[in-house]
Formats: structure tokens, sequence, C-alpha cells
């Protein structure tokens, strides 16, 4: 029997949410759909125990028009290159005010579930859900622009639910950094956190919320890793030596997760896991686990989860959706992962991590 898998981050929510303020039809989340990777009844299907389910303000259409406006090419031994703009900054009342309508979706979809859902405050609350075979819901903010100066939005939110916080997505805010979408390139692109950046580090971990170093560049990564005292996380990244997306982490960015005791999820998108960085070829699940495998090669198993970016990223064919989840453990087991290791990536490294950092 598979065990269940916890999964880093997908953007479920604002799938929805989207659907929803583009006035189509509104899918309900307990219904069957072959719209998007996740709804209740393939969760089921897939053996997905719960996950980070992203809040994320996207940028206006009218601010938007660079955001995905690539400049492709080739080099000189006939790879794709691309470059990706940084989209604009966004404001913070927009981005509180999708942030609340995001959270209260989620609500929603507890209440909606009766007691088939639970949003998770604690790793206990975590892994009782798992063992009972109830869905897992962590509150996850990616890109912390609804975030004040003061915090005082921080701690509300940490009240409601909020788990684990992005201090950026791929473009730049009062924090820190993100890095655009280009390829080939390294993460060492523009300065470090911001002095608001560090302090939301720290108040973060006097929370004990975690600190989600995905999408970050480098000298910001390196700034946390000096200044908290949490274990380094990355819930949705791969590996820069795989494939050099300047989302991807490098060796040494790896082997201070492992200092750190922390961990990576990684990440399903094909533009971050194919070796010639295309994210539209057709693409193998076999290269997460190509992924997982050199990340536990180079700093151990216990450092290796899943990270999936469901509903928010082209995944490999053979994968689909959520239901495909059973295929991507048959792969690892075909790699050579006993058991055990089987279980530690699909849900047993992120109760660890999060015992740690939540402190509850």
């Amino acid at each position: 029997m598979n065990p269940l898998i916890f999964d880093g981050h997908n953007d479920t929510v604002l799938k929805f949410f989207e659907e929803r303020i583009a006035q189509k039809s509104p899918r309900s989340f307990f219904e069957r759909s072959d719209v998007g990777h996740i709804d209740f009844p393939r969760v089921q299907e897939g053996g997905l125990g719960g996950g980070f389910f992203a809040i994320f303000a996207p940028n206006k259409p009218k601010d938007n028009k660079v955001e995905f406006a690539s400049e492709k090419s080739e080099d000189e031994h006939g790879r794709l290159t691309y470059k990706t703009p940084l989209p604009p900054p966004i404001k913070r009342p927009y981005a509180q005010k999708v942030t609340l309508a995001m959270m209260a979706q989620l609500f929603t979809w507890e209440e909606e579930g009766n007691g088939r859902i639970q949003i998770v405050r604690t790793a206990g609350q975590l892994e009782q859900c798992l063992q009972n075979g109830i869905f897992a819901i962590v509150i996850h903010i990616e890109g912390a622009e609804a975030i004040d100066k003061d915090f005082d939005t921080l701690h509300v939110f940490y009240q409601a639910g909020l788990r684990s916080l992005g201090p950026v997505w791929s473009r730049p805010n009062k924090f820190g950094y993100g890095v655009p979408f280009d390829f080939p390139a390294t993460p060492d692109i523009g300065d470090g956190l911001t002095k608001a950046g560090k302090r939301l580090v720290k108040e973060c971990n006097d929370l004990g919320i975690l600190v989600d170093l995905s999408h970050l560049n480098e000298k910001g990564f390196w700034d946390v890793a000096h200044i908290s005292d949490a274990p380094l996380v990355c819930t949705h990244s791969g590996v820069h030596a795989c494939c050099a997306s300047p989302r991807n982490l490098l060796d040494s960015q790896l082997d201070a997760i492992k200092e750190t005791n922390g961990i990576v999820g990684v990440n399903y998108y094909k533009g971050f896991l194919r070796e010639d960085g295309h994210p539209t070829a057709e693409t193998s699940l076999t290269e997460i686990v190509r992924h997982a495998a050199y990340i536990a090669d180079r700093i151990g198993i216990d450092h290796v989860a899943l990270g999936s970016d469901f509903d928010g990223a082209k995944v490999p064919e053979d994968l689909k959706d959520v239901t495909g989840l059973p295929k991507l453990l048959t792969a690892f087991r075909e790699q050579g992962f006993n058991a055990t290791e089987i279980a530690q990536i699909a849900h047993g490294n992120w109760l660890r991590v999060l015992r740690q950092t939540w402190k509850q």
C-alpha cells in the first residue's frame, strides 16, 4: 500500500479564484473535474493526504503584459535559451484583498468538507490527519506583499491559520527580490533581503511560521541562512545541476539546507526538470525522480520531499494530475528507493521539519 503524500506546494486556490473572477461557471472543489490538477475526488484517487495551499496575488492584467513575454533563442549548441522580464511590484491594498478572498475560500472548503478536510496549525494535527484520512491543508502565502511593515497583518494571518510564508514570488517587493524565469541562468541575481525582509524572517521565526525560500534569489537565500534559527526550506524547487534554471538550487545551497536539517520539495514543472529547460517538450515523470535522487545522493534522504506546483505549472504528461501520484511512487521504487525512503519522501520528512519549525 502506498504512503499518503503530503505536497509542498499547489496553486489550486488561485485556479479556483481566477475562474470565479472570470465569471465562468464555478466548479465545486468536491466535484470531480478534468480542469486543472486538483479537486477532492481526484485527491482521494491519487493518494494525496494534504499539502501547502498557496495564496498568491497575481499581477493585474494591465500590469502583466511582460510577465510571460519571453525572448527565446538558441545558443551555439542549438539549446533553447530564454529571458522573461520580472513583472512589476504590486500594491499592498490589492494584495491584502486577494489574500483575504483566497483565505476565505479555504475556510469555506473546510466547512463544506464536513470533517473530511482540516486546516492544520500544528504538526500534531497534521500527523493525526494523515493517520485518519482527513485531508490536511496548510495555509501558505506566496509573496509577502499583503504584509505591512509593522507585521500586524502577519499576526492576524497567523491567528487565522497561516503557517508558511514565501517572502517573495518572482518579482521584487519591499522584503526582497525574486528570480526571473530565465534559462540558462543562476539564482545569483540582484541584492539580498531588505531591512524589512530581515525583520520579517525574525518575526516568522518567533511566531513559528515556515519561511519558504523558493523564488528567492541567492543573496536572499544566504541572508535567511544567516538570520533564521529554523530549518531552511524550499517548498517547490529543483536542482540547478540537473536543470540550470535560476529557480533551482545550487549545490552550495543544498549543502546549507542539510546543515540546518532542512528540506527540498521537488517541483514538477517541466521547465525546472529538464536538462534543456524546455517547458513544453514531452517529459517523463522520471525527471522528478532524477532531481530527488540527486538531492538524496548529495545531502541525504532526510532532506528530500515533494512540492508539485500543481495547478501552477505544466507537469509531465504521464503524471497528468494528482491521480498520477501512484505512478510517481512506482518510479521511485524502480529507481531503487526502498519503502522506508519512499515514506520519508512522501510525508515523513515534512512532518519532521514542521515539528521543528512550528514549535508545536
